[in-house]
């Protein structure tokens, strides 16, 4: 008899999971609170970073087996995922360079700029002194990337069932039963990738199986769009995705990338204010935006800072900004994302289907911390 699976969240990264685990040949009953594509959460909207920009070897890797997996993706379902409009990080010396040697290990190319070269080459920003381009970031097609899971994970076998939102989780040691308003599930395996909804859905089953969760704070984040100014190239070699690590300490850091149709996608990162996710008005905060319009007025002047559409979305977050992938006994958790992870996702779906499937363990930097062996995972390395 082949596994059986239930996973709970159809956002990237549950999405991504049932299609790896339904590929492996388990059977997949993938469970969402929402409609399909809804926007309550934090995979919604039409655009994402693409990068290899970290200075941690472990994450460098997963981007390198993410961007195979979105190739893998697009050519399996015949659309266009991810544009390779390149990505450039520019500000502290100290954390490019740690970027910039990351990627040299792992063979990746990059180049170093001046902010007036970089400039040049693209006029709608503006830079600090210090600049990295990395040819092999992009932007991801978000909503399209999401569908494309989903649609692949049903052709591979997996059940999809939306608006159909999880009350209750009772694993034993060998088995899950999830309770939803239609009646109750059972599985082997119960992946938990609800975003910002899993800690409050698994983390006294974990806390009371001796696993603690970090704190994770969800928070309300507020970027924008921004419409270019007209004239304004809209070509994919005239935004690359960016990333601002400032050397002002009064600024947060700062991303952005072109949205096509829409403008240019630039947010501070990780700054909102902590919010239940169940009880939001997802309304924009004035004040909030303002600020983000005086940065963008003097870093992005290719837009227009004065006709922002504000978005809301939500970030789960760590301490450290670090996932949690790992299981104990027959759960697996998946949670932590801090506004990165969408990049990630056939990556971290892969990895969640190894642990449901063939009892591998967590990479370190990922792992939950338990109290001891038995509780099925080990302590970080």
């Amino acid at each position: 008899m082949p596994t059986t699976a239930i996973v709970i969240g159809a956002g990237v990264v549950g999405a991504a999971a049932a299609w790896s685990l339904a590929r492996q040949g388990a059977e997949v009953l993938l469970l969402e609170a929402f409609e399909r594509g809804h926007d309550r959460g934090s995979s919604h909207g039409a655009t994402r970073i693409f990068r290899h920009g970290y200075a941690e070897a472990d994450y460098v890797e997963l981007s390198v087996a993410a961007l195979a997996g979105w190739r893998e993706l697009e050519r399996r379902s015949g659309r266009r995922l991810l544009d390779a409009t390149g990505a450039v990080d520019h500000g502290d010396l100290g954390v490019l360079r740690a970027i910039a040697e990351a990627q040299e290990a792992a063979g990746l190319a990059y180049e170093w700029l001046t902010a007036a070269e970089a400039t040049s080459r693209w006029p709608g920003l503006r830079f600090e002194d210090h600049v990295l381009f990395s040819p092999g970031g992009g932007r991801l097609r978000a909503d399209h990337a999401v569908d494309a899971l989903l649609d692949q994970a049903q052709a591979a076998g997996a059940e999809l069932r939306f608006e159909t939102r999880v009350t209750s989780i009772a694993p034993t040691d060998d088995a899950v039963t999830v309770t939803t308003a239609d009646g109750e599930h059972t599985a082997d395996r119960l992946v938990v990738a609800a975003g910002s909804w899993t800690p409050a859905l698994i983390g006294p089953w974990l806390a009371a199986h001796g696993a603690a969760l970090p704190t994770v704070a969800v928070t309300e984040e507020q970027p924008a769009h921004f419409p270019l100014v007209p004239g304004e190239p809209d070509g994919e070699a005239a935004w690359p995705s960016f990333v601002h690590h400032p050397t002002d300490d009064s600024l947060p850091s700062a991303y952005g990338l072109l949205t096509p149709g829409e403008g240019v996608k630039v947010g501070f990162h990780g700054v909102g204010p902590v919010v239940d996710p169940n009880d939001r008005d997802r309304a924009i905060d004035v004040a909030r935006l303002h600020r983000l319009q005086e940065y963008v007025a003097r870093w992005v002047p290719g837009v227009d800072s004065t006709s922002p559409e504000g978005i809301s979305c939500l970030y789960d977050n760590t301490e450290q900004e670090d996932f949690v992938l790992d299981r104990v006994g027959p759960v697996v958790v998946a949670t932590g994302f801090s506004g990165h992870g969408f990049k990630f996702g056939p990556a971290v779906g892969d990895v969640l289907a190894r642990l449901a499937l063939h009892d591998e363990k967590a990479p370190p930097r990922f792992r939950l911390t338990v109290a001891s062996p038995d509780a099925g995972t080990e302590a970080p390395a």
